[in-house]
């Protein structure tokens, strides 16, 4: 299966094989926009939609190349159709369509979280059915609880800033360059976690949904207070904002386990690389005997092996979702658990 990605600010294209059950990758390539879209502080949707197109085609080819095969070997070719960017989605439609007409193959569209999901069945420790899953990617937080593939239900989401939005823009307001993530997590292992007392939102709600535009608003409220920070604090502010983020997301995990009597947790999404969490989770799940599985760091980012697994694995349960030949559309919104991936 030839996977293409391209939802947001990533162009990736990968092929991926199902051998006696195990899912293999056989080649992959990837292109970030990270450094296009740092002068701007965020992305912005036309210039990754220009990119996409300069990339994916020289991408697919490298991929082709790299794993020696020709386009006889591919079974179809899969697609991110949504959610995401709707200029970047088209793209990544296009493409595909127009590249499967050109070979004589189908195309798959495939559900962006779906990807995301399934992705840790790539590891050296994939998992099996059924666990509850934490989605968190960049807009996104969700647990979901996962009975086998398409069979997916929603425990709770985020009512308004994702995890991963909370540690971006905390990240902004402290100065830090984008994405801010990954520098808000590499400057907090230097700071102290109890420095500031930022607040946990719905940490004690008694659901299973998150918030954490208020953790953001506090993080800004902190930042005016201070004035310029110093190393120091910046460091405790970072360290600080990390562990409430983390605190919410190893409870919630904790609480939908119980809920649900699953003894297995998958980890998924961009955030599920950040290594506090893990630490976090590992400890917490290992107390109470639960199985986590994440996965490998250079898939927790968007990419193309996640999508042609996703389309690998509906393809195999006979799920694959109907396509007119030459027709597609794309979906910038796009729930997982009640817009047709159930």
């Amino acid at each position: 299966m030839l996977g293409i990605e391209s939802s947001c600010d990533e162009t990736g294209v990968a092929l991926v094989a199902l051998h006696e059950g195990r899912a293999v990758l056989e080649a992959q390539g990837l292109h970030s926009q990270i450094a296009m879209h740092q002068a701007y502080g965020g992305v912005v949707p036309e210039l990754a939609s220009r990119d996409h197109i300069r990339r994916v085609v020289p991408l697919a080819r490298q991929v082709m190349a790299d794993a020696g095969l020709d386009w006889s070997a591919v079974d179809a070719i899969a697609y991110t159709q949504g959610p995401g960017l709707a200029g970047a989605l088209l793209v990544g439609a296009g493409v595909a369509v127009a590249l499967a007409q050109a070979v004589g193959k189908p195309t798959l569209p495939v559900h962006h979280l779906e990807g995301h999901l399934l992705s840790p069945f790539l590891s050296a420790d994939p998992p099996e059915f059924p666990f509850v899953c934490l989605l968190v990617s960049g807009g996104h937080t969700q647990l979901m609880r996962v009975m086998g593939v398409g069979r997916y239900a929603l425990l709770g989401e985020t009512i308004d800033d994702a995890a991963g939005e909370a540690f971006d823009k905390s990240a902004k307001v402290m100065g830090l360059p984008y994405p801010g993530g990954p520098h808000l997590a590499a400057l907090a292992v230097g700071g102290r976690p109890d420095a500031f007392a930022l607040p946990r939102p719905l940490l004690h709600s008694g659901d299973l949904d998150f918030s954490f535009a208020g953790l953001k608003t506090a993080v800004l409220t902190t930042v005016k207070r201070l004035g310029d920070l110093d190393t120091a604090q910046r460091a405790d502010l970072a360290a600080s904002t990390q562990a409430a983020i983390v605190e919410v997301l190893v409870k919630k995990c904790l609480m939908a386990l119980k809920e649900t009597g699953l003894r297995r947790l998958v980890v998924a999404g961009g955030v599920g690389a950040n290594q506090a969490l893990r630490a976090a989770l590992n400890a917490a799940c290992q107390r109470r005997g639960v199985r986590v599985h994440y996965p490998e760091l250079a898939l927790c980012t968007d990419n193309g092996a996640m999508i042609a697994l996703a389309a690998a694995m509906r393809h195999q349960a006979g799920l694959d979702r109907a396509q007119a030949p030459g027709g597609f559309g794309v979906r910038p919104r796009w729930d997982l658990a009640e817009q047709g991936a159930i």
